[in-house]
């Protein structure tokens, strides 16, 4: 087990309980989460190592590694996932400048973005740690997915465009890939970040249950103010921001389903939109937001 003892992102040690959250998903352990007080970081303090992480993701309703997860909420994220996808193409296209460049989908899952921009013309790869994963995105999608350890073997300056998609809070070392980042990106070239906000406002109201904290897959919890600083920390600019307005419903019907909640579809579609319009108005309380990065000068 991972054990830290001093802030994640910016070394101090004037670090504090935060919050406990439970693995709904797999092993209904408990997982301590701690902010620090110097920068507002929060983070899961104590966690399985790469060696030991994988067991915490073998679930058939982990929908990210499996086509046909079970249950009314998985069907829902497929639906959405459609929509979200030609959301992300035109996306890319539009920061990019680009019609049909090279991009890099790091924590590609079943490989349904690369697959899209395969199709919108671009070289699309992906890196996926999860072999299962990988060989359905293999098979399925014939994009080509590697290992994680085949990131550094990469040609330099390559890459348009390079995403992760509700990924960094995954990884182990988020600043190692940062540096490979900057080395795989063209001049100009961008880096799309999506993250759950731990400030939002579902966030806020279902506390512990919040499906977003999602431990200990789960490894570190962000803001907009977090995200600014690990962006500086790594030699990246943040040059725009832009929520994903569908994560709420999704996120909150979870959230009432680990609640314990009679009727969690319905709730959490209802809680879910007042969410989703008080955002409207405040877009850094969205449940999950999009941020687009480039290298510093």
């Amino acid at each position: 087990m991972i054990l830290h003892s001093e802030c994640p992102l910016c070394s101090s040690d004037n670090i504090k309980p935060w919050m406990v959250c439970s693995d709904h998903l797999v092993s209904h352990e408990e997982f301590e989460l701690y902010r620090c007080l110097s920068c507002g970081f929060v983070f899961t303090r104590q966690y399985p190592g790469e060696d030991q992480i994988g067991r915490y993701y073998d679930s058939p309703g982990y929908v990210a590694h499996d086509d046909k997860a079970p249950g009314i909420v998985n069907r829902i994220y497929g639906v959405v996932r459609k929509l979200m996808l030609r959301k992300k193409r035109k996306l890319v296209g539009k920061i990019s400048g680009v019609k049909s460049g090279r991009i890099l989908d790091i924590g590609c899952g079943t490989g349904y973005f690369p697959f899209t921009m395969k199709k919108a013309g671009w070289m699309a790869e992906g890196i996926e740690p999860n072999l299962k994963a990988r060989e359905y995105s293999r098979a399925n999608f014939g994009v080509v997915v590697n290992d994680p350890s085949a990131i550094r073997s990469l040609p330099s300056e390559q890459y348009d465009c390079i995403t992760f998609w509700h990924v960094l809070e995954h990884l182990h070392d988020p600043f190692a890939y940062a540096t490979e980042v900057k080395r795989l990106l063209k001049p100009g070239g961008i880096c799309i970040i999506a993250l759950p906000n731990c400030s939002s406002y579902d966030s806020e109201y279902y506390g512990k249950n919040w499906a977003g904290f999602d431990v200990p897959r789960h490894l570190w919890h962000f803001t907009p103010e977090t995200v600014d600083l690990f962006a500086s920390k790594t030699g990246f600019i943040i040059s725009g921001k832009s929520r994903l307005p569908f994560d709420v419903f999704y996120i909150s019907v979870l959230s009432e389903k680990q609640k314990g909640s009679a009727l969690p579809f319905l709730k959490g579609m209802t809680r879910g939109s007042w969410f989703a319009l008080r955002a409207c108005f405040k877009p850094d309380k969205s449940s999950s937001l999009i941020f687009i990065l480039r290298k510093s000068s």
